[in-house]
């Protein structure tokens, strides 16, 4: 048992990937969880696994303000308050902006930065009341612009500049505040993009190091695990992502971006495959989303 035991921590998009496998290394440690997800079965079945003594699940969809606080007010309920909160849900989608869905691109920028900033506005009343820990997940794409990914690029470097900015806004209540950034990472997400674009693996051959590789998703959780236990400002996975912040200003210079120009003209036009697919986002992602209510 280590320092989390006895912690209760809530976790979005905890249904697969990353958060369920957060939810797992949490539970490993002592700690009782406070997930949510839209996903339902998936989400009872974890649910199921670590106890429902120890887990609460919640179906919700982070696009929702209303049904977030109803699945944080659910584990405060069972739990009686709330140490920690992982904001990690996200999803991601194909295509450059001359063919993505426009509805495609909305829902990336409202479930990975407005999700965020729904799961902060309503857990930060109860994580105030324990000097808790936010960890609001990020990514690479904070820092390395990847094209054919730009709702996901821009709404994980919102996600880096509102960890920044909640930060300062927190720090005199006891709460600190996180950012999690990450390579590829096998989930679903991954998972689903190399099945759906056969252009994704040759992508990969061509990124240098770290970039061009697949990481584990137990390594993220464990980095995700440690990263509350002291109650860090960055996180990295795998560490070297570091280079990527310090090296932010040279990698959008013209000479980054002359290079990376040079490797899109020998890179096949994903947008054909988006196009013939009639889709922007994987087949499960679109199945397991809710239609979006306009707001009141």
């Amino acid at each position: 048992m280590g320092g989390l035991t006895g912690s209760t921590v809530l976790v979005s998009g905890a249904a697969r990937g990353i958060g369920a496998a957060t939810a797992r290394a949490l539970a490993a440690e002592g700690a009782r969880l406070v997930l949510f997800d839209v996903d339902a079965q998936p989400l009872q079945e974890l649910v199921a696994e670590i106890g429902e003594d120890r887990a609460v699940g919640t179906v919700a969809d982070v696009r929702d303000l209303a049904a977030v606080q109803a699945a944080v007010d659910a584990g405060i309920g069972r739990f009686g308050g709330l140490d920690f909160a992982v904001a990690n849900a996200g999803v991601g989608s194909y295509g450059s902006v001359l063919q993505v869905d426009p509805e495609a691109f909305r829902a990336v920028i409202e479930i990975d930065l407005v999700g965020v900033f729904h799961t902060v506005r309503a857990s930060l009343p109860a994580l105030v009341e324990r000097h808790g820990y936010l960890l609001l997940v990020s990514s690479m794409a904070a820092y390395l612009p990847v094209p054919g990914q730009a709702p996901y690029n821009a709404a994980k470097a919102g996600v880096e500049q509102f960890a920044n900015t909640v930060r300062l806004e927190v720090a005199r209540h006891g709460v600190a505040v996180g950012s999690a950034h990450m390579a590829w990472i096998d989930t679903p997400l991954i998972r689903d993009a190399r099945a759906d674009l056969p252009a994704f693996d040759r992508m990969l051959a061509t990124l240098p190091g770290p970039l061009g590789r697949v990481h584990a998703v137990n390594e993220c959780a464990a980095a995700f695990v440690r990263a509350l236990e002291n109650r860090s400002r960055r996180v990295y996975v795998p560490g070297s992502m570091r280079i990527l912040a310090w090296a932010q200003p040279l990698i959008t210079s013209a000479t980054a971006e002359r290079f990376m120009l040079r490797m899109m003209s020998r890179a096949p036009n994903v947008d054909d495959r988006v196009a013939a697919l009639g889709r922007s986002m994987s087949a499960r992602i679109l199945a397991a989303l809710p239609a979006r209510q306009p707001s009141p």
